[in-house]
């Protein structure tokens, strides 16, 4: 079985935070990313958008149900909440077949 993809986030401000350490975070609008490729999950440039990258963030912290990193995010993608899903990276489908068709 394939291993889930780790994704980290790419947005379009960020924030220090004092309590952290002076950590910086993503703010506004948020995007799944991959480290090592220049363009988010959705297909946007992150030089042309100017998304701001933030590797030692991962996708399921700043999801606002987390409360992890996401006190600033505004929006979060949701092409991107599409293929990294909304709860994290192990989350599975709502719904589940039970007896299908032949």
């Amino acid at each position: 079985m394939a291993q889930a993809k780790r994704y980290a986030v790419a947005a379009s401000g960020s924030w220090v935070d004092e309590e952290e350490g002076r950590r910086r975070l993503p703010a506004g609008e948020a995007h799944a990313w991959e480290q090592g490729r220049n363009e988010t999950v959705c297909g946007l440039s992150l030089s042309r958008s100017q998304l701001a990258r933030f590797p030692g963030v991962g996708w399921p912290d700043i999801l606002p149900e987390s409360g992890g990193a996401a006190d600033r995010v505004q929006r979060v993608c949701p092409r991107c909440a599409s293929v990294a899903g909304r709860r994290g990276g192990d989350g599975r489908p709502r719904w589940h077949r039970t007896d299908p068709r032949p």
